[in-house]
């Protein structure tokens, strides 16, 4: 189970913030990724504000990506507002890439 889970964040990883140029997982988008016994992902993901000019593309690029795992039978995507995204939500990583 935890390969598909690395395998899952591989591929949210490819995708990045339009504005930002940190892919959505360093930058703490994704709040949780789960998979049950039958391979369905189920993922609560935010965005940087509620006005984000993505708001219905990327957890579309998100649900995309993911279904094109081997093996995974369907996503259910949530995205949520609630705890709002904040620049704590990010990776050390991309603390630096951003210099903050």
């Amino acid at each position: 189970m935890n390969n598909l889970k690395d395998r899952i964040i591989g591929e949210i990883k490819k995708i990045y913030d339009p504005e930002i140029p940190v892919n959505i997982y360093e930058l703490g988008l994704i709040y949780k990724i789960e998979i049950n016994d039958d391979n369905k992902v189920f993922i609560e993901m935010t965005l940087t504000s509620p006005n984000c000019p993505v708001a219905e593309s990327l957890p579309n690029s998100v649900k995309e990506n993911i279904l094109k795992i081997d093996g995974i039978k369907d996503v259910d995507l949530k995205l949520v507002w609630d705890p709002p995204w904040t620049k704590d939500k990010m990776s050390e990583a991309a603390k630096l890439e951003l210099n903050l």
